[in-house]
């Protein structure tokens, strides 16, 4: 038995039995008057809307979501004017006011002339599609965030250190303008965590990355940690001057913490040693190399007893 005998191709009640026992809706307009011919009964168990009170494509256009509107009409227009078939997702309105997310997909039919006869298509419920779209949308920006911010202490990690410096150091090039850095490292913060313990440790390491993140006071300071107790701070547009009074207020925080350090050999309370560079980039000078001069500083400082800022050689 053929597919055509079992259908019944010469009875289109058989056809339009199968077409509305399925989940898609369809729907056929008039190309000449845009009228609808016809909309499938399924229409108002998804949205509410009775098939006879879909009259016109200015019914199909009105209960659409005003920031999809005028987008989908005018594509949907174009595309049907040229022949082609296509598809538009959008937020249709219910009959109680809520929006649900559509597919349609549009056919173009056209008469034995090429002329365009009519529209045939169907609408499908992509609601929960576009649910799931979004919470991975969500998801990966997300994991994106957690990907340029340190797991522990919440600020921003190497890899986004490395891209702010990238464009800062393009700026400060570009415009002629200094870029200085501080970096810094906690003194003595093996003996810290032998003594307290890690947990207790990285409780400290989170409250110094607060007391230094809270010396960023311009929108474009930016504050990152570069790995175990080493912090950095990239100051667009400073000057070694004001460098030098930024390194001296985040000093003053740390010691105004009081944070209990049994085992400095400083005293009792915490310290931090820094060092600190300013330059104005030539054509020929390297970012990688004057962070490196700078971590050169605080080395510097570190070996000169800790608890200093070292701003040159």
């Amino acid at each position: 038995m053929t597919e055509t005998s079992i259908l019944g191709s010469t009875d289109p009640e058989v056809y339009k039995t199968l077409l509305e026992s399925t989940k898609a809706i369809p729907w056929k307009i008039d190309w000449k008057t845009l009228k609808f011919a016809y909309v499938g009964p399924q229409i108002e168990a998804l949205l509410g809307w009775t098939p006879e009170s879909w009259a016109s494509v200015d019914d199909w256009a009105a209960r659409m979501h005003p920031e999809d509107r005028a987008w989908v009409v005018d594509f949907c227009v174009s595309q049907s004017q040229s022949g082609t078939d296509h598809e538009a997702d959008y937020r249709a309105l219910t009959k109680d006011g809520q929006y649900v997310w559509i597919r349609d997909v549009v056919h173009v039919a056209r008469n034995a002339a090429g002329e365009v006869e009519a529209l045939i298509g169907f609408m499908f419920d992509i609601s929960e599609r576009k649910k799931t779209e979004e919470q991975l949308l969500k998801m990966q920006k997300e994991l994106e965030e957690l990907s340029f911010k340190d797991g522990l202490t919440g600020v921003a990690n190497r890899r986004m250190f490395d891209s702010i410096m990238e464009i800062e150091w393009a700026n400060a090039r570009r415009n002629g303008q200094p870029l200085s850095l501080v970096i810094f490292d906690i003194d003595f913060f093996k003996q810290y965590n032998d003594h307290y313990g890690h947990i207790q440790g990285d409780e400290c390491l989170k409250r110094v990355a607060s007391l230094l993140a809270s010396s960023a006071a311009r929108a474009r300071d930016f504050f990152a940690r570069l790995g175990g107790e080493e912090f950095v701070l990239v100051l667009p547009e400073t000057d070694a001057q004001a460098a030098q009074v930024v390194a001296n207020r985040c000093r003053n925080l740390i010691f105004k913490a009081q944070i209990p350090h049994a085992q400095s050999s400083l005293g009792d309370y915490l310290t931090v040693s820094m060092g600190v560079g300013t330059i104005i980039p030539g054509v020929q000078d390297q970012a990688l190399s004057f962070v490196e001069q700078v971590d050169k500083r605080l080395y510097l400082a570190k070996q000169r007893g800790r608890n200093a800022i070292v701003d040159s050689q």
